[in-house]
């Protein structure tokens, strides 16, 4: 039951948690005051656009999947579904010096003219990954079945909470056999998730092949696009969002009754009080920003371990590959990256002033060099690697290029993680948390970040 109180309530990030939860709050009668640190709305799904762009470009690669109901919801919801498509891109694997297809359509695009041809479709797309699967021939073609139908049995024939007692390294070389494993999937989680790739449970990998599919959507204009709609539509409904606003310190106010309890705000304009205030950051940064959480709480925080990101995106005149949208990348293939993304195959470049653009990501251990590394320098790092892709690359094909960096970027799950997840009512009356730690067994993404900030803003008004 909701309360029909009408409440003064603040929320740290305008990222999509926070700009998720603030729509919500409002549209049931709420005042919400939105607090961002930096100068745009978006947190890791925001963009940025160059002078000879149409269309923003995510700081990080994004899309999302046709299965994610959530986003999909919502971008409906605010009256913008006509602005999300579906393309359906190549997706590849890096392996011995060739370039496997795994997900190139076959099949969907000619299905798709046909009676029920969205499900046909997908079907067709479907059945022709499989048939990819088969033609990866750096593994034996019996272990190619396995590869198949270990797929096939996660996906449809699995529930997470048993996976969790057991890590995915272990539950997969027994699935595939050892030279499937380290051929197919172990790029993934050693990429993933560094030194700690084998303490990664299996219901986490169990989230991965469930929530996939052959379409990738994206949107006119970008994520950025969609972030700017939801923004807008929360101020339409009497929100403030404040941009350049750098929350610094929260306190709860004393208060003879501690569930009314109002929370204070420390920023450097001046502080602001609140009945209640929903932080959407790092578990580290509400540590660091609440001093009076009991200590045996913040030990908890202390144990969720994450890995930052670092994404260097060049504007090219010339495309590195024809058709591969994203190539995974094997660390042991010794790459300074884990996966080259061409954007530009997946989006058309008409979007993007004719540029072709790119990105060399990594996932990282916080205190990885490249954190710190001047864009100059990482871009010389990259550049004999991207040679390794096309022969024919040479510097004077880029036109620009950017770092971006975060060093909150992917939630690491060991064994029996669910215990681990901290509820988003935190111990002091009135303060809330939610993000990317508490969407477990899901991965991290802009489809979750919807879900944990609605129903954290349900929550609230319990």
């Amino acid at each position: 039951m909701l309360t029909t109180e009408s409440l003064d309530i603040g929320i740290i990030g305008a990222g999509v948690t926070g700009l998720s939860a603030a729509y919500d709050l409002l549209k049931a009668g709420h005042r919400v005051t939105v607090y961002e640190a930096r100068p745009y709305a978006g947190g890791l799904a925001a963009g940025f656009k160059d002078e000879a762009w149409e269309w923003p470009l995510e700081r990080f690669y994004h899309h999302i999947f046709a299965s994610d109901r959530d986003i999909i919801g919502l971008v409906n919801e605010i009256g913008i579904g006509d602005r999300l498509f579906f393309p359906s891109p190549v997706t590849s694997i890096y392996k011995g010096g060739r370039l496997y297809p795994i997900n190139k359509p076959m099949f969907g695009p000619w299905l798709e003219k046909l009676p029920l041809g969205k499900q046909l479709a997908n079907l067709g797309d479907l059945a022709a990954t499989a048939l990819r699967v088969l033609g990866f021939t750096p593994i034996p073609l019996l272990a190619r079945f396995r590869v198949g139908l270990a797929t096939a049995y996660i996906r449809y024939g699995l529930r997470w909470q048993p996976l969790e007692q057991v890590t995915a390294h272990a539950w997969l070389t027994r699935a595939v056999g050892p030279r499937a494993y380290e051929a197919f999937w172990q790029p993934l989680l050693e990429g993933k998730f560094g030194d700690d790739y084998q303490r990664v449970n299996m219901a986490w990998f169990w989230a991965r092949i469930v929530a996939r599919s052959p379409k990738l959507g994206y949107f006119v204009g970008g994520f950025q696009g969609f972030v700017d709609a939801l923004a807008d539509k929360v101020r339409a409904l009497g929100g403030d969002v404040r941009l350049d606003s750098h929350v610094r310190g929260i306190h709860p106010e004393a208060d003879a009754r501690a569930d009314t309890g109002r929370i204070r705000l420390e920023l450097r304009a001046g502080d602001q009080t609140h009945d209640r205030v929903l932080a959407t950051c790092s578990p580290q940064m509400l540590k660091e920003r609440t001093p009076t959480l009991p200590a045996a709480y913040t030990a908890g925080l202390d144990k969720l371990k994450s890995m930052g990101a670092v994404v260097m995106v060049l504007a090219l005149k010339q495309p590195i590959t024809r058709e591969h949208y994203w190539i995974n990348i094997p660390k042991r293939e010794g790459f300074p990256f884990l996966a080259f993304v061409e954007h530009t195959n997946y989006i058309d470049r008409q979007h993007y002033g004719g540029d072709h653009l790119v990105y060399c990501g990594d996932y990282l251990a916080p205190g990885h060099p490249y954190f710190e590394m001047p864009p100059e320098a990482l871009l010389e790092t990259f550049i004999p690697a991207i040679q390794r892709l096309n022969p024919a690359f040479e510097r004077c094909w880029i036109r620009a290029y950017w770092k971006f960096s975060e060093i909150y970027a992917q939630p690491v799950p060991f064994l029996n993680h669910s215990q681990n997840i901290p509820p988003i009512q935190t111990p002091i009356p009135n303060l809330y948390m939610a993000n990317m730690s508490q969407v477990y067994p899901w991965d991290r993404g802009t489809n979750y970040a919807v879900e944990i900030g609605r129903r954290a803003a349900h929550i609230i008004m319990e």
